[in-house]
């Protein structure tokens, strides 16, 4: 009897160890990576954190978040001139989406962050002083080598590849440039300041940058991630901040045009 009593048992941890041994190597190899949040928000001035929540202090790519560092590069380096010098025109070559096949200058760059002209830019700057300038400006990890064996760290190591910041780098770098202490000109930080896109969060007068992109090699990581980082005035006060969203989830519109709609609808309650 003991032995028929056992048995319910022992076929029960049969069937677990042979579901284990099947089934447990595919739901390692499918598990998502888990979902990543934060807004960090910081005075200009004193860098004293003013709101913070989620996980901060984990790099990412910064996806077109670098056309604001590109843009002090560009503006100091010469190849860039003002907010519409220099305008150029798209060639069949630059292999851009259709909305993207167009004539653009600085301000439209910015605005709507055309990655063909800032890989006009890093072209023209060549790789060792473009290298140079994020290495000086200590921006995230300053890795710009790209993708392993493929030489393409000049024109998309800061796209899902090689290049990484977490938002408090984001946020002491914006402090840092918004201060005109970076090492580039007086005239870069201005130009710099003068094209970064300007939006309104109720009395709040906002300039930021957002950044889109899918992340990781496809099927091992199967999540997108969304910036907006800039600065923000009010009566005479300014804040930097730096919005970041990594997740699964599917949105109508770019995630970082999704996280910006987000952070300006928050910002007022945020920040009284």
């Amino acid at each position: 009897m003991r032995n028929v009593d056992r048995l319910p048992f022992i076929l029960a941890g049969v069937l677990f160890l042979l579901a284990w041994l099947l089934g447990f190597p595919m739901r390692a190899q499918s598990a998502p990576l888990g979902d990543v949040q934060c807004t960090l928000i910081a005075d200009a001035a004193s860098g004293k954190t003013l709101y913070q929540d989620g996980v901060c202090d984990q790099r990412f790519s910064p996806a077109s978040t670098f056309k604001v560092p590109l843009s002090l590069i560009g503006y100091d380096s010469g190849i860039l001139s003002d907010e519409h010098t220099p305008t150029w025109d798209y060639k069949p070559e630059f292999n851009a989406v259709k909305r993207d096949q167009k004539t653009v200058d600085p301000t439209i760059w910015e605005r709507d962050s055309i990655i063909w002209f800032s890989r006009e830019i890093t072209r023209r700057l060549g790789a060792d002083k473009f290298a140079g300038y994020v290495s000086k400006f200590n921006y995230g990890n300053s890795d710009v080598s790209g993708n392993p064996g493929k030489d393409d760290g000049l024109t998309r190591s800061w796209v899902n590849s090689s290049l990484k910041i977490t938002p408090v780098e984001q946020v002491a770098f914006l402090r840092q440039m918004l201060a005109g202490k970076m090492p580039v000109s007086a005239k870069a930080h201005e130009m710099t300041r003068a094209i970064i896109p300007s939006f309104k969060a109720g009395d709040w007068a906002v300039q930021g940058k957002t950044g889109s992109t899918r992340l990781g090699e496809a099927g091992k990581d199967k999540r997108s991630l969304g910036w907006f980082v800039g600065w923000a005035q009010k009566d005479g006060r300014q804040i930097v901040f730096a919005r970041l969203v990594v997740d699964t989830k599917r949105t109508d519109m770019p995630k970082g045009l999704a996280t910006r709609a987000a952070f300006l609808k928050d910002l007022p309650q945020l920040i009284k």
